[in-house]
């Protein structure tokens, strides 16, 4: 019962760095560009990061919860297991919590990830670990972004092709953005359907499942179309920035978007909490038995999602700084091409189960979006010192981890 205990608080420290840290990537890019402010910010955070850790957080878990320990080596003494994911949960809080001080958007999935081969490689033994599935995991670090910079930059040539480098940048903005958040609706809801539903118990078919990401879309792209409608256009504001009322446009996609990058963040970085946590549980309940299939109960879903929600709103702001505002200069157009490039990129890996690091892919975008307008458009000494940050984090996340290993197994052993 003891470790249980460890574990929820434990679990519920890590969501919590997850919150301070993490969903100030999600929620970056739109802050930044002014599209919302900081308390809207949070109450989208609020509502669509736990939906997304709730419905649809199950399928990444189990890659952390399984995928990187060989647990069959740890049979006969289950309680390596537990000290090992208690010692992970740990770790990465405190990294989290130092990286969200300082500012610094590190990754959960690498100080996790980091943590756990640390105790395994040097508590357990080199075997210990499943370097073939930490290889891949790997691979998505460096794939995740370049995926996101790559869509980002296409997605914002578009919008420069199709609006602002036109004769009339007003009218085709209110002509095209609809068709963007129609597919910013179909992809979060296409996600949904295929990974989140599975186990509240909804099984739909591919056909189905389709069907309703079109309808989604479409109730979205409508909601939109009303809401640009509504829009109050001042000829006046076009003097001093020539796109000032087509910005405004982009404002109520970049709503969309946000709604959605959260909703994914949610989905796939809640594992990063909870997958560890959930093996303990899981070892406990089961008499030391490791390695046996159970569902994953829903009340450990609410710890990470409400974790993560309580993050964000003690400790999110200086992170949100950092990614809106000091790695280049956005506008709701650029904030939209990051955010849209960075949720598809989320959700595709969160269907496959790779747990790819959202601050990567965010920050990929938002580097893809600078390079659309030419190198100068990037902060240099910014990029730099978060490259930085993101080497760091393995080894101190693997460094902490396997102190603490040694602590618990001094304690209880």
């Amino acid at each position: 019962m003891t470790y249980v205990v460890m574990a929820c608080i434990f679990g519920l420290f890590m969501a919590w760095g997850i919150g301070a840290n993490d969903v100030a990537n999600a929620m970056g890019t739109s802050v930044g560009s002014g599209a919302i402010t900081i308390k809207q910010a949070v109450i989208i955070a609020a509502i669509f990061e736990f939906a997304g850790a709730f419905l649809a957080g199950g399928q990444v878990t189990k890659t952390i919860r399984k995928g990187i320990v060989d647990a069959q080596l740890l049979s006969g003494t289950p309680e390596l297991l537990v000290f090992g994911m208690l010692a992970a949960l740990l770790a990465a809080g405190i990294w989290l919590f130092v990286a969200s001080r300082h500012g610094w958007p590190v990754s959960t999935t690498h100080t996790i990830v980091g943590a756990i081969v640390g105790f395994a490689a040097v508590g357990v033994g080199v075997d210990a670990v499943k370097w073939s599935q930490v290889g891949s995991i790997v691979m998505s670090w460096v794939v995740s972004p370049a995926i996101a910079g790559v869509l980002s930059y296409w997605i914002f040539r578009s919008v420069q092709k199709f609006i602002l480098n036109t004769d009339d940048p007003l009218g085709n903005a209110k002509k095209y953005v609809p068709i963007y958040i129609f597919l910013a609706g179909f992809v979060i809801a296409l996600v949904t359907m295929f990974k989140g539903l599975k186990h509240v118990g909804l099984n739909l078919s591919t056909l189905q499942s389709y069907g309703f990401a079109v309808l989604a879309g479409l109730i979205i792209m409508s909601i939109g179309i009303v809401a640009i409608r509504r829009l109050k256009i001042d000829p006046n504001a076009d003097r001093d920035f020539h796109f000032a009322n087509v910005e405004k446009v982009f404002g109520i996609l970049m709503v969309v978007t946000a709604c959605g990058m959260a909703f994914a963040h949610g989905s796939n970085d809640v594992a990063n909490a909870i997958g560890p946590m959930a093996a303990v549980i899981s070892v406990v309940e089961s008499g030391g038995q490791i390695g046996q299939k159970s569902a994953l109960p829903s009340w450990i879903l609410l710890i990470g999602g409400g974790g993560i929600v309580a993050g964000l709103l003690m400790y999110g702001r200086r992170v949100i700084a950092t990614v809106g505002k000091h790695i280049t200069d956005l506008t709701p157009s650029r904030g939209f091409a990051c955010e849209l490039s960075a949720a598809t990129t989320v959700v595709v890996a969160s269907g496959t189960g790779l747990p790819i690091s959202t601050t990567h892919t965010l920050v990929g975008a938002v580097l893809g979006v600078g390079l659309a307008r030419g190198i100068g458009a990037l902060n240099m000494n910014v990029v730099q010192t978060i490259f930085l940050s993101w080497i760091v984090t393995l080894p101190a996340g693997a460094i902490m981890s396997i102190i603490f290993f040694f602590t618990f197994k001094g304690i209880f052993l």
